[in-house]
């Protein structure tokens, strides 16, 4: 089940690249919106996967786990992001962009973290290819991840809205799910370690989530997702999920 309703980037004045909140800005409007949906979802198809898609998708999947009582959630997480990073890499690099493995985890927003020591051309790592080629790589880093940070905001700007890349991800993870494919992708699930819905490889099927992998990372790139759970973290705090109903977890004493 897709949930896709919400208050969107633009409308919700989540447009600023100088706005460190990113699309966290959106999450109180649209998790109250998911308080009232989640619910009638639930009653419709209690037995679904649920995969969450308005923005910011990762603490909006942390509260329709909470109201649904199961870990059958997802959230798009940074799979697109992801495809964004092979793609502008490719493009500096004017190579296909099958030929790019590259990755991005942790949050779908501005502490998203680009995983560059994994990240390979053919199996040759990046740093290698660049140094052969007389490329200099913190210029290339800064660029990147300048342009694929932000490139939801370019997309706005250009386009009014950055619908068709999600909707070719959310249709894709569909595929995953009805499909028990159980491939292994960027994709936003709870992490116990983290203690909080992030994006690491994980490996999806019918069920939703099988497994997740923890990358081999460097140590910039440990902080960096430290950091990024630790906003996560804070942001679900912010919208958590308390039982309203009388006697009910979190909710007031019954009688």
């Amino acid at each position: 089940m897709l949930i896709t309703s919400g208050m969107n980037e633009k409308s919700g004045g989540a447009t600023d690249r100088t706005d460190p909140d990113g699309r966290l800005r959106l999450l109180d409007k649209n998790a109250e919106i998911y308080r009232d949906m989640v619910p009638r979802i639930l009653a419709a198809a209690p037995d679904a996967v649920l995969l969450v898609v308005t923005d910011p998708p990762d603490p909006l999947a942390d509260l329709a786990r909470a109201i649904a009582k199961h870990d059958r959630v997802l959230s798009t997480g940074t799979w697109l992001d992801s495809l964004r990073f092979q793609t502008h890499l490719a493009a500096a690099l004017q190579i296909d962009p099958a030929s790019v493995e590259a990755q991005i985890l942790g949050e779908h927003g501005t502490s998203e973290v680009f995983i560059w020591s994994g990240v390979r051309i053919a199996g040759v790592p990046l740093r290698q290819v660049v140094s052969a080629r007389g490329m200099s790589f913190d210029e290339l880093r800064e660029k990147i991840e300048r342009d694929v940070r932000y490139a939801n905001i370019t997309i706005i700007e250009g386009n009014e809205a950055s619908q068709y890349g999600i909707g070719i991800v959310s249709a894709r993870i569909a595929e995953l799910v009805l499909r028990d494919e159980q491939a292994v992708v960027p994709i936003g699930c709870y992490s116990k370690k983290h203690g909080v819905t992030l994006s690491l490889p994980s490996v999806v099927g019918r069920g939703g989530l099988r497994e997740t992998f923890q990358p081999e990372l460097s140590e910039e790139e440990e902080q960096l997702l430290a950091r990024s759970a630790e906003r996560l973290r804070k942001a679900a705090a912010r919208v958590a999920f308390t039982d309203s109903r009388p006697g009910a977890p979190g909710g007031p004493a019954a009688g």
